[in-house]
């Protein structure tokens, strides 16, 4: 079966498109200790395995291409839409960036980098005056940024799941949750009893919306 020109083998857009948001996220994030730098370097990785997918190489198109032609034998799968799997699983028709999944990662996408960069402008003014971040995102959670880049991550794989990526994701949700434990500990050890004050208060991800959560939000903030 022909396919509709050359979707893939476009190495120059894999790696405009992978500079582009790692720049992006750069700027929002702006790693500064060995911590840091292990976040962004896992979300740079799975940036550019999905961009080497979506633009270069169609790894997971090529393991599925048996089973695709046999259960979409009228589909073409090395046309751009094809590689847009949640799509062409679930039977949608037309152009799958307006589809549903796609609307939706937009929307992950962009909260996401909105989380990132609110928080980083908290956590930046606090370290610069050596106090404990707990206004903005921080008074809802209490790793506020690795919260946008798990929803960054998922956005992308509404838009353009992979095999590689599928199994990155849960890897790269363990490794952020190590690493906000940590994160914990060095904290407890530099605010003692304040930080311990915040940690009861304000749940490490998952916000709470009910009122005795305002309540302590706008104690946090005023304090």
């Amino acid at each position: 079966m022909s396919h509709d020109g050359s979707a893939y083998g476009l190495w120059v857009l894999v790696i405009f498109n992978s500079a582009i948001f790692i720049m992006f996220a750069f700027s929002f994030f702006k790693p500064a200790t060995p911590r840091d730098w292990r976040t962004f370097s896992a979300f740079s990785a799975f940036i550019v395995a999905l961009f080497a997918e979506m633009y270069g190489f169609p790894l997971t198109i090529y393991l599925l291409s048996g089973w695709l032609q046999t259960r979409y034998p009228n589909l073409d799968i090395l046309s751009h839409n094809s590689g847009h799997l949640w799509s062409t699983l679930s039977g949608e028709t037309g152009d799958p960036h307006f589809g549903v999944m796609h609307i939706a990662s937009y929307i992950f996408l962009g909260y996401g980098f909105y989380l990132l960069s609110s928080a980083w402008n908290v956590l930046y003014h606090a370290q610069r005056n050596r106090l404990l971040a707990t206004t903005g995102p921080y008074a809802r959670i209490r790793h506020p940024q690795y919260v946008a880049f798990v929803l960054i991550l998922f956005g992308f794989l509404l838009q353009w799941p992979t095999l590689l990526t599928l199994i990155m994701f849960p890897a790269l949700l363990y490794m952020y949750g190590r690493l906000a434990i940590t994160e914990e500990t060095e904290m407890r050890a530099q605010f003692g009893d304040s930080y311990e004050s915040y940690f009861q208060q304000t749940p490490r991800f998952f916000p709470r919306f009910d009122k005795a959560a305002d309540a302590d939000t706008t104690h946090q903030a005023s304090g």
